[in-house]
């Protein structure tokens, strides 16, 4: 007698295949990604200030070098004028 396969049930094989989008209703996958969007957006907001912030430091620190650090930073040589 030959022997009989045995039938996977479909059902998990269904259930294999649908996604989280599947099985979550509209309304919540839409506030997903609207979260999705402001915490990007968010995130976008908070690294132009950090920049900012960091073009203010740099240029308050330009302001209050000394003669000495400015001297030093100068591709001027005094050798050149001697």
């Amino acid at each position: 007698m030959a022997k009989k396969k045995q039938q996977h049930p479909t059902k998990k094989k269904q259930e294999e295949k649908l996604s989280l989008g599947d099985l979550l209703n509209e309304e919540i996958v839409s506030k997903l990604k609207n979260t999705q969007k402001e915490l990007k957006e968010q995130e976008r907001v908070e690294i132009e200030r950090e920049e900012e912030r960091k073009r203010k430091e740099r240029k308050e620190r330009e302001k209050n070098k000394s003669f000495e650090e400015l001297l030093n930073e100068s591709p001027l040589k005094w050798n050149d004028y001697k």
